[in-house]
């Protein structure tokens, strides 16, 4: 299975780290292509503190969904994502960095995408311990033999 993860926010850091470490415990190869935002998943300066945007984010769950003027005003990302980060609690979702590492320790191929390290200034030791530097060709070369691709 071949994902690239693209989005760096906290709901769309489950979904490429729960379909990897779901897959993997299957007896799937897996390796994620972190790109763009999704490199802040694997930066261990960041990563705890990942957000929810309540603009334009249809999808939230309903307690938590209001209109979208409401959530210009300072300091409504910061309660949306307590808000979620307590839902995510209640269903005892581990947190983000515990779901990379568990995807690490269990052979999933995590690897950071050069140009977006570059263009960022993001350097391999603010990268969570186990992950890779790579440039496409090397991920296109896992995803050719893949059965899935997603882009995330």
């Amino acid at each position: 299975m071949a994902i690239i993860a693209s989005k760096g926010t906290l709901d769309m850091a489950y979904v490429p780290l729960v379909l990897a470490s779901t897959a993997v415990c299957l007896d799937v190869e897996v390796g994620i292509l972190f790109i763009l935002y999704g490199v802040d998943i694997i930066n261990k300066k960041k990563n705890r503190s990942l957000m929810v945007t309540p603009i334009a984010n249809p999808a939230l769950p309903s307690p938590i969904r209001f209109p979208d003027i409401i959530g210009v005003l300072p300091g409504m990302t910061s309660v949306v994502t307590m808000m979620i980060k307590h839902m995510l609690k209640k269903l005892t979702w581990p947190p983000i960095p515990d779901l990379v590492n568990t995807c690490i320790e269990s052979g999933v191929r995590m690897i950071a995408f050069t140009p977006t390290l570059e263009m960022t200034g993001v350097k391999k030791s603010d990268l969570v311990e186990g992950v890779e530097i790579a440039g496409i060709a090397e991920f296109l070369d896992f995803a050719l033999d893949a059965n899935i691709s997603l882009f995330i």
